[in-house]
């Protein structure tokens, strides 16, 4: 499959497509489908010390993007947190959004795959919600077009939190705590599904991974980053081939890639899309923000180490039609691959403590 054909299914898999007039999604296509990073620019190729223009793709941005549908508010979040940690959410009691997606552990739970109540075990692991509010669709294979429709698809979902709407509505209007919390966070006052998903959403895009070591380097401390980090990062920007999918201060582009991981039978985003060959066991391409702190890995959490996982990419996966041709075999070396470790444990952010709210009762 030629290179250009697999840019357009990836390009079309994605929200973006969905909102753009056809004459310029054709000029989209042209002009950014067609590199699409398989050859890697030659200034990512550059010696870091050679080149300043690579920095202000790295610096963090100062802002968090909400959507005009769903400003931020302050009373909106503190609702939306309150939400989060409280297992109320599920049929049982035993399970809230923070089950999955504890503080504590970068946002995810630490297994290879979630669980939900009664031990049932999901398919795919738990993803971090760090730095969501920069993610234009969620899920490891992108079915929520908004950060607001996730929620109910866990609390409805009869594997995973097992939950009715009814019910859910009914308990929290019995509570006056949460009563007048949805008045101080919404006009209408109102307890419904709709506030409840803008509340939760609101409260998920404040999550916002903490300033690293590669940060601070970032911002001229070059004391942040050691002489190893530094060569994994020349090593990440170039033969290592990372910074075609992990892009930005984020070090992702929030696209869905099949890499050649034999995953049994999921085939991601190709559930979606059955007709696209490229879009089978393609999955999102996560942050790697706290990646340090955030194994096992992979959508599957079937590589346990972050040595697994450069081990795998050196390899170049399972060859099939749908993966990737950004995904070939690296050639990397033991002091490239050790370097490269190295550099990843430069965007683990030092712990910071988070208060769990008290919830209304």
């Amino acid at each position: 499959m030629g290179l250009a054909t697999y840019g357009w299914s990836v390009l079309l898999s994605t929200s973006l497509c969905r909102s753009m007039p056809r004459l310029f999604l054709l000029l989209a296509a042209a002009v950014l489908v067609w590199p699409c990073r398989a050859e890697m620019p030659p200034s990512l190729n550059t010696p870091i010390s050679n080149t300043q223009d690579w920095k202000a793709e790295y610096r963090r941005p100062t802002d968090i993007p909400f959507p005009d549908d769903n400003p931020y508010t302050a009373a909106k979040a503190e609702l939306g947190k309150t939400l989060f940690f409280d297992p109320m959410l599920s049929g049982d009691g035993t399970h809230s959004c923070s089950t999955c997606h504890q503080p504590g552990l970068s946002w995810g739970d630490g297994l290879a795959h979630a669980v939900g109540t009664g031990g049932t075990i999901m398919p795919l692991r738990s993803p971090t919600l760090l730095n969501v509010a920069w993610s234009d669709i969620a899920g490891w294979d992108g079915k929520f077009e908004t950060i607001e429709s996730v929620a109910f698809a866990a609390i409805l979902g009869r594997r995973n939190m097992n939950q009715t709407e009814a019910r859910l509505l009914g308990q929290l209007r019995e509570m006056p705590g949460y009563v007048a919390a949805f008045h101080s966070a919404f006009p209408d006052g109102q307890v419904n599904r709709r506030n409840t998903e803008l509340a939760l959403a609101t409260f998920e895009r404040t999550i916002v991974s903490a300033r690293a070591p590669f940060d601070r380097w970032i911002d001229g401390d070059p004391t942040a980053m050691g002489a190893e980090a530094q060569h994994g990062f020349e090593v990440f920007r170039g033969k290592g081939h990372c910074a075609a999918c992990h892009i930005g201060w984020n070090f992702t582009e929030g696209a869905f890639y099949d890499v050649g991981l034999a995953a049994g039978d999921e085939v991601g985003r190709g559930r979606l899309f059955p007709q696209s060959v490229a879009l089978q066991h393609a999955f999102k391409v996560p942050t790697l923000r706290d990646v340090a702190r955030r194994g096992p890995y992979m959508h599957d959490g079937s590589l346990p180490s972050l040595e697994a996982v450069v081990e795998f990419y050196d390899s170049g996966g399972l060859d099939r039609p749908s993966r990737s041709p950004l995904i070939q075999p690296l050639g990397l070396g033991p002091e490239e691959k050790h370097d490269l470790i190295v550099f990843l444990g430069t965007l683990t952010e030092d712990p910071v403590p988070f208060a769990v709210p008290v919830l209304p009762r």
